[in-house]
């Protein structure tokens, strides 16, 4: 006997997706899945890629009843199969809660996948509106009054480790350049490492703001509208530069310092990559410079090279919003922790 149908909303189908021993899984195709998807889900796709197009080609030239026809010819053959594989995802775990199925709107893709494993006796809950309601809430949700805390600073102010800092001493941090797996300039990313879609930067985001307590404050690194390729959503930018920012004040040694530790492990062909790829704003007589200073194994005078620029570029970002809400916090010679320690205090001393 079939097990009953259950359709939730939202926001009931993502708490009960993120208890423990839940399972979230995405029927939409393999492509619609890699470029964004509900954190935690598992690609579990009805149809391929081809066959999602077929499906649909027939349904809009045709009809729904040819295209359920075609989607029935494409899946018949593989439903035994289909539905071992979620007995055996289903039975991975010993608490295993309702397996949580979406599409895209909620339609026909989760409501055959959901009549499937029904029928075979595994509980399901369907996610109303599918996909598609999911991602229209979370505009609402990211511009919502978070009470955000930015740390700003030069290039090379250790702004990122600050903020792991900031966290081991228990501070609620977002790491916006580890979600979006870049470091926000030329050489944030010299290994090329796959950054997710702007829009699935922006589930992730979402995620991991759910799980921190919004009456405390947050800490982020203050950013710009893009990190790498991949672009913050604008609801929650606006939102971030609406907060206020602490401007942890390092001195060049300071700045130089932690670039040499944070990129001597590197190899020299990757960093000159990162300064070519600069050479038009840095200019080619310093660019050439750098690059000789890299030969001769002094990344301290390539990275004074560097943040000449770069130190360039912020100011001309500190110009153009010289109404942000900015304080100075001397962070000079201190250690990460010793930096951290110190935001903490400022931040507490306003209040924040």
């Amino acid at each position: 006997m079939a097990v009953p149908e259950r359709k939730v909303e939202v926001d009931e189908f993502l708490a009960g997706a993120r208890e423990k021993g839940a399972l979230l899984l995405d029927v939409r195709s393999p492509g619609e899945y890699a470029e964004d998807h509900i954190p935690g889900a598992v690609s579990f796709p009805l149809f391929n890629d081809a066959e999602r197009a077929q499906v649909g080609t027939i349904y809009k030239q045709v009809g729904r009843e040819e295209a359920v026809e075609k989607g029935l010819e494409f899946i018949g053959p593989r439903m035994a199969d289909t539905v071992r594989r979620a007995k055996a995802l289903f039975t991975a775990e010993p608490d295993r809660r309702p397996l949580h199925l979406y599409c895209w709107r909620g339609g026909m893709r989760s409501g055959s996948m959901g009549w499937l494993l029904r029928t075979a006796g595994l509980p399901v809950v369907l996610l109303e509106g599918g996909y598609k309601a999911y991602k229209q809430s979370l505009p609402e949700f990211m511009g919502q009054d978070w009470p955000l805390v930015r740390i700003g600073g030069y290039t090379g102010s250790a702004k990122t480790a600050v903020v792991h800092a900031l966290a081991a001493r228990g501070e609620q941090v977002v790491d916006l350049e580890g979600l979006a797996r870049h470091f926000g300039s030329a050489f944030g990313n010299l290994e090329q490492h796959a950054q997710p879609t702007s829009a699935h930067f922006r589930n992730l985001l979402a995620e991991a703001l759910t799980a921190l307590d919004a009456g405390r404050r947050i800490w982020v690194e203050n950013e710009s509208r893009r990190i790498g390729n991949v672009h913050l959503p604008e609801p929650f930018y606006k939102r971030m530069i609406a907060c206020p920012a602490l401007e942890m004040l390092r001195s060049t040694d300071d700045r130089v310092e932690h670039l040499v530790g944070m990129y001597g492990s590197y190899d020299g062909a990757l960093l000159r990559k990162g300064f070519n790829a600069i050479r038009s704003e840095l200019g080619g007589a310093q660019t050439d410079q750098a690059l000789v200073a890299l030969d001769n194994g002094d990344l301290a005078t390539g990275a004074r090279i560097a943040l000449e620029y770069y130190d360039r570029t912020y100011e001309h970002g500190l110009q153009k919003r010289a109404g942000d809400n900015r304080h100075p916090v001397d962070a000079q010679g201190m250690s990460i922790e010793a930096c951290a320690e110190r935001l903490v205090r400022a931040a507490d001393g306003m209040g924040l």
